[in-house]
């Protein structure tokens, strides 16, 4: 719009006057703040990849009662189809940004144990990645997180160490500041969801068996051959 205004000595002069409403950015500055964190934790381990940082719903697909907070996928996104060159993914969980911006870290680390895992060749979970084994507890321990064991996922569970707050104060900061939001599970869903079927299961030397999903889910089934898990078989 352009408004003429008149001066003392009758002088006119045209104003423009802008009635384009200006709309805040809600969900980059959110994304923009992770991928900083991820930078930060980079500047710390030289071996840590470049990755695509991904916000999206952590309750979708997840086991009745909770949570995926964050997930490290190698090799998910590509540049222009480049087969050899190939991105990371970290997933984070947007009904877990409720829990504040030091968990939000501790997740990032967490999933900077599992990065620092694929690029050394470390095998740190098994039981499609559900178990965290010793090696993932060494790992998790020099990022600077705490990792108590579990009976389902292993050393899984994740804390900030005192001192990893301290050397990440301007980063939870930061996170603090952007991370205004957080996003409501899915409502849970009625019926019943167990299969009485029970799953193929294979270990490394190839045996195979067959145990019920909730025998698998309560904790890792050993070969006395090979010492490796029975994880399910691929179909």
């Amino acid at each position: 719009m352009t408004t003429a205004n008149t001066t003392d000595d009758s002088r006119t002069i045209d104003t423009y006057v802008s009635q384009v409403a200006v709309m805040q950015a809600i969900s980059s500055p959110m994304v923009a703040a992770l991928e900083q964190a991820w930078a930060d934790i980079r500047a710390r381990h030289d071996d840590l990849p470049d990755v695509v940082v991904v916000l999206a719903a952590g309750s979708i697909g997840a086991p009745a009662g909770t949570l995926r907070l964050g997930h490290f996928a190698a090799t998910r996104w590509t540049r222009d189809g480049e087969q050899a060159d190939r991105l990371a993914e970290v997933f984070v969980g947007g009904e877990g940004l409720a829990l504040g911006p030091a968990d939000v870290l501790g997740t990032m680390l967490h999933e900077a144990a599992h990065a620092i895992a694929h690029v050394r060749g470390v095998k740190d979970t098994s039981r499609q990645g559900r178990w965290h084994n010793a090696r993932f507890k060494a790992l998790a321990e020099e990022v600077g997180i705490e990792v108590r064991k579990d009976p389902r996922l292993g050393w899984s569970p994740t804390t900030l160490t005192a001192h990893t707050r301290a050397d990440y104060s301007g980063t939870i900061t930061e996170l603090g500041c952007a991370l205004r939001l957080h996003r409501f599970p899915e409502a849970a869903r009625g019926g019943r969801t167990s299969s009485n079927n029970p799953l193929a299961c294979t270990c490394d030397c190839g045996r195979r068996i067959r145990v019920a999903a909730s025998v698998l889910a309560a904790g890792p089934i050993i070969c006395g051959l090979c010492g490796a898990d029975f994880e399910k078989a691929e179909a």
